[in-house]
């Protein structure tokens, strides 16, 4: 007889994999004086070297190469790519010149985006919850907009270029793990990088070999802390319900939000606190539409069980 508790391990795997992502902000300026973009570049290759290593310890190098040899899935997992490196870049300048307030704000617009992007991209309809969340969220933005004195592109730029990267991968993901999906990325873009490592080596613009060892050891590690929140979402996205998901990645922007206001004193004006708390309502909505919208469907699929006369 097959078990249905839910499985112990699945809370634990979630809760590491978005509080790991929550707490990056505390991780790249340990790599400065390098660049953003040296940062990337690092992020990239040694992203590759560790999937590679954990591909060969699970014998599942099979996948990764059956990947390279789909055109079309390769294609995409380029698209996938340079959308994240766009994202990566522009989350570690964030953290760099002290937008971590920005960065976060970013994460809790992308559930919206996400929608937006439903409605453009997929001809979705939406239901008028979510119609009032995006008003929210467009609300939020005006705001801040106006507070700052512009828009805040670091956070729309965050949210575009994720949402964009979500949506490929639901495209080719399906049929992807996560490990392989993540070595075809960092694999299409590792020359690029690499050749960019290369020029600042030979310019003498690159810290890797001039800064110590244990700077040295800090941007290999980018591998570990690219990869290793990627898996322990991986496993728990196969253990624990998809609302439950849901609500876990929430915390990854709440400690974005704490550390930039606690821990980097980043200054929160009064038309911020607005767009934050607008964004937060938006989100409310969202949630408790999705939540009513899925409990409606799985009461639907059981009053279909229940009175179809084949079973």
């Amino acid at each position: 007889m097959t078990s249905t508790a839910p499985d112990r391990w699945g809370l634990p795997l979630g809760l590491g994999a978005f509080l790991l992502w929550g707490a990056m902000p505390l991780f790249f300026p340990l790599l400065e004086p390098a660049g953003a973009l040296e940062i990337i570049a690092h992020r990239i290759v040694w992203s590759l070297v560790f999937c590679l290593v954990l591909l060969a310890a699970t014998r599942s190098l099979e996948a990764f190469v059956a990947v390279l040899r789909n055109p079309r899935a390769l294609g995409l997992f380029a698209i996938a790519s340079a959308l994240i490196i766009v994202n990566w870049t522009t989350y570690v300048y964030a953290v760099l010149t002290g937008h971590v307030l920005d960065a976060a704000l970013g994460y809790f617009i992308n559930p919206l985006l996400t929608v937006l992007l439903g409605i453009v991209v997929l001809r979705e309809r939406l239901r008028p919850a979510q119609w009032v969340a995006l008003g929210l969220g467009a609300a939020a933005v005006v705001v801040i907009s106006t507070g700052v004195g512009g828009l805040p592109w670091i956070s729309l730029v965050l949210a575009g270029a994720f949402g964009l990267y979500s949506l490929v991968k639901n495209r080719v993901g399906r049929g992807v793990d996560a490990l392989p999906g993540l070595a075809a990325e960092t694999a299409v873009a590792t020359p690029f990088a690499l050749a960019f490592l290369g020029w600042l080596a030979v310019t003498g613009a690159g810290t890797f070999s001039i800064q110590g060892t244990g700077h040295a050891l800090l941007l290999m590690a980018c591998g570990v802390v690219t990869g290793l929140p990627l898996l322990l979402f991986s496993a728990a996205a196969r253990r624990l319900p998809l609302s439950v998901v849901g609500m876990l990645q929430y915390l990854t922007p709440v400690l974005q939000f704490l550390l930039g206001l606690l821990v980097f004193d980043e200054h929160m004006p009064t038309t911020r606190w607005v767009g934050f708390a607008l964004v937060w309502v938006a989100l409310v909505v969202l949630t408790v539409d999705a939540t009513r919208a899925s409990r409606a469907a799985r009461l639907a699929a059981v009053g279909r069980t229940t009175v179809d006369p084949a079973l």
